[in-house]
């Protein structure tokens, strides 16, 4: 993902040269094109990071589009006042970006998790969430942000991610992705989670079930024409995120039920406990911990499931 959006931000900015972009000690590596066609227009702010998010928001009032651009937890927890008071207060174009958000630095302990950042980031006014799910959206998630006149974060994984798409999606702010239509089950992904998701999709289907998979893309605002389809057409509808079930996009989805029901559909939801850590393993020790691998994620949708679909799932398998 990283690489995507450093070669992406460095092509707009060919074309825009409003766009400045902010990197609290990171990236300066993969920033090398961007700094070659635009010196004057990258600043490494160091690990000063609440001082970066200021000055992104005064760049911002001055008609420029900034980018902050560091490891997830230390561009949002740490900087939070600055991001209420500076950025979403005054309402202004600031793109925050998180890497390795979530458990993309699990090996690295609780200080570089980062599973609280979107409960947080989503009760601030103003503020759009984004969550590519691979290189691809990455690309489009960062031009809807850089059309957006208000403030956004973008939250992306660390490296590595598969390509699920073959070209780039049609993305806009408040809208998700169907990545694959089925009849059973609707599976929500935030991010990260879509190539979990699918392989969910794929263990579902040799017990005779179909599944729709959405990558979510936008936590904030919510997708409602996606939503209201889903709990009015889906048994069950389950959400899947790299982030704490406090606060996270599956709580976001249980205030959208209680504000737009009764519906249909039983909500089930994937994510973080409500726990730190105290041992250290890399991002897939972490998930199969905290129940979101893909095995864990069919056995509860398949006894979830009403009597009917759960018995040609049994009669399947």
């Amino acid at each position: 993902m990283r690489n995507n959006f450093a070669d992406e931000i460095t092509q707009l900015a060919a074309s825009d040269k409003r766009i400045v972009l902010l990197s609290g000690d990171i990236g300066n590596k993969l920033f090398d094109g961007f700094k070659a066609k635009a010196p004057d227009r990258f600043f490494n702010c160091g690990v000063a990071e609440a001082n970066m998010m200021g000055m992104a928001a005064g760049l911002a009032m001055s008609g420029m589009r900034p980018v902050v651009y560091t490891i997830a937890p230390f561009t949002t927890t740490r900087v939070m006042e600055q991001i209420r008071v500076d950025v979403c207060y005054h309402d202004v174009p600031v793109v925050i970006v998180g890497v390795g958000s979530g458990l993309g630095y699990a090996s690295l302990g609780a200080t570089h998790h980062s599973c609280e950042d979107m409960a947080m980031l989503r009760s601030l006014p103003g503020m759009s969430v984004l969550a590519p799910a691979d290189p691809l959206e990455v690309r489009g998630v960062l031009r809807a942000a850089l059309r957006h006149s208000g403030p956004s974060y973008i939250r992306m994984g660390k490296k590595g991610e598969p390509n699920v798409h073959r070209e780039i999606p049609d993305i806009g702010i408040g809208r998700g992705v169907v990545v694959r239509d089925g009849v059973d089950v609707c599976l929500l992904a935030v991010g990260v989670m879509l190539p979990a998701a699918l392989e969910a999709a794929d263990g579902l289907a040799k017990r005779g079930l179909t599944a729709r998979v959405v990558s979510v893309v936008s936590v904030k605002p919510l997708d409602q024409a996606l939503l209201r389809e889903a709990f009015a057409r889906f048994p069950v509808v389950a959400s899947i995120e790299e982030h704490s079930l406090i606060g996270g996009y599956g709580a976001a989805l249980a205030e959208w039920m209680a504000d737009h029901g009764p519906v249909q559909a039983r909500l089930l939801r994937f994510g973080t406990k409500d726990r730190f850590p105290h041992e250290a393993g890399e991002t897939e020790y972490a998930r199969e911990r905290d129940g979101l691998s893909a095995h864990t994620i069919i056995e509860r949708i398949t006894q979830a499931l009403p009597r009917r679909e759960a018995g040609r799932a049994a009669g399947a398998s």
